[in-house]
């Protein structure tokens, strides 16, 4: 039995299944943990999340930013922005059951035999393991809750307050912790977030920096696995941290890795990135493209 971690999909099924044979992923008896971003801006975001919910017994799950965005169109098709690939998805006949699956999972999972988190973007310095843990399973319950669930999506966009207060109530509470979890790159030493920057690590304002790289950060020494953060083309030199964003479906590759041995496995993507071609836009700009 082996658990493997893949980076953000992005609606780019043929890398994935590429991988899986690779190292002869056998569902019967392997895991694989899904760092979010599921579907969106790739080409077969329907066909991805239709082959993931097939295998479901198989996965461990957390949501991205983009998989949020799906589930808040699949409310309100209006969300809908020109460059989502997510239409098909929404109109498709199975599409309650897909929605549904999606809303049952995580914000944040943690394997106590490994000491190892998965979660899409990271955890903001200033909170331990227990308390994320305990607040993103605030989200996740209105995530699952029918008469909150609308309220939520419907609230959960933007940048403001852009730093966490236990105060904090409602759905403005609910859009902090959310954009921690699946936005976050670029914050202060007490959370404050910067949620315009996107590119590579030297390009932080000043009194930023990556969330991973304060030293006052409380999850130091945990092993986290993380995505969401292409421009870093899968470099992290904190130690047990593993970036697994290597960008894709803006022509990059996808990273699978062995939670265990820490193995890594790339297959290229040229073909997936080539469906949105940018070409007077350097290569690591264009993977940092993307909320």
């Amino acid at each position: 039995m082996a658990v493997y971690a893949v980076g953000d999909l992005q609606g780019c099924l043929q890398p994935l299944k590429c991988l899986l044979e690779r190292v002869r992923f056998n569902p019967a008896v392997d895991t694989l943990w899904l760092v979010g971003d599921l579907v969106n801006r790739g080409p077969e975001s329907l066909e991805t999340l239709r082959f993931l919910y097939g295998m479901r017994d198989s996965l461990v799950c957390v949501l991205g930013n983009h998989d949020l965005h799906l589930l808040a169109a699949g409310h309100n098709i209006e969300r809908l922005k020109k460059s989502d690939t997510l239409r098909e998805i929404i109109e498709a006949p199975d599409a309650s059951d897909l929605l549904d699956w999606l809303r049952q999972q995580k914000l944040l999972h943690y394997d106590e035999q490994r000491k190892t988190v998965l979660v899409h973007a990271g955890i903001p310095p200033q909170w331990s393991l227990n308390k994320a843990r305990r607040l993103a399973a605030e989200v996740e319950e209105v995530l699952r809750d029918d008469t909150r669930l609308k309220p939520y999506l419907d609230g959960m966009y933007g940048n403001e307050p852009n730093k966490w207060d236990k105060g904090l109530q409602g759905v403005t509470r609910l859009r902090v912790i959310t954009n921690y979890f699946t936005r976050m790159r670029f914050c202060t030493s007490d959370g404050k977030l910067d949620l315009k920057g996107k590119e590579g690590v030297d390009t932080a304002l000043p009194g930023y920096a990556p969330w991973f790289s304060h030293k006052e950060r409380r999850t130091h020494g945990l092993k986290i696995i993380f995505g969401h953060w292409a421009a870093l083309e899968g470099r992290c030199d904190v130690p047990g941290l593993y970036a697994l964003d290597t960008g894709c479906v803006w022509g990059g590759s996808m990273t699978l890795m062995n939670v265990d041995t820490g193995e890594r496995f790339e297959c290229e993507c040229s073909n997936e990135g080539s469906l949105r071609p940018q070409p007077t836009m350097p290569a690591a700009s264009r993977m940092a493209d993307h909320s």
